[in-house]
């Protein structure tokens, strides 16, 4: 992933054509915002639930990774997931209160870990792709045409927005 000290460019990176390095340079950005957000809290804070219905931080982190993973198998590997892979991925995926039964107990590193394990399998299929299969298109949601691009902006919108909760999650843990 790149360092955001070293500037706040949508450029192209080394190891991938050029709209693919950009869309990159953006998944990059907001994947290390959300790294910022939950570097420092603890496995309390992470399973913090605001109310019955809440997910919890950890859930969300989760969540995000299961993103990456879908998209994964569904854009590069043009497959559905298997039985298996849905229910290893399912609390996290579906969240709510698989993700509430399941999800806690973890540290940040755990999270990170995941994050990261699930986002460099992402960067390096990337990197064996060119820009003309981002617009490779395939029936969606409701059968509906979308193409690689749209699925991969989702990934990272999909994490801006529970980065979102994260962070209305954290104002809201008692005594931080």
């Amino acid at each position: 992933m790149s360092n955001i000290n070293e500037g706040y460019l949508i450029t192209d990176l080394k190891g991938y054509t050029p709209e693919i390095g950009r869309l990159v340079s953006m998944m990059n950005y907001a994947r290390s915002v959300t790294i910022d957000s939950v570097r420092n809290l603890s496995p309390s804070q992470l399973d913090f639930l605001l109310d019955e219905k809440a997910n919890s931080i950890g859930a969300l982190l989760m969540h995000i990774a299961s993103t990456d993973f879908f998209f994964r198998i569904f854009s590069f590997e043009k497959r559905e997931l298997t039985t298996e892979e849905d229910e290893e991925w399912a609390p996290a995926s579906y969240l709510d209160e698989p993700a509430r039964k399941h999800i806690k107990g973890n540290s940040v590193e755990y999270y990170l870990e995941v994050l990261m394990n699930e986002r460099n399998k992402v960067l390096d299929k990337l990197k064996t792709v060119n820009d003309a299969w981002l617009y490779e298109e395939v029936p969606f949601w409701n059968n509906k045409p979308a193409n690689n691009y749209f699925m991969w902006f989702h990934v990272f919108e999909d994490e801006i927005n529970h980065r979102g909760q994260i962070n209305l999650l954290r104002k809201r843990i008692p005594n931080t």
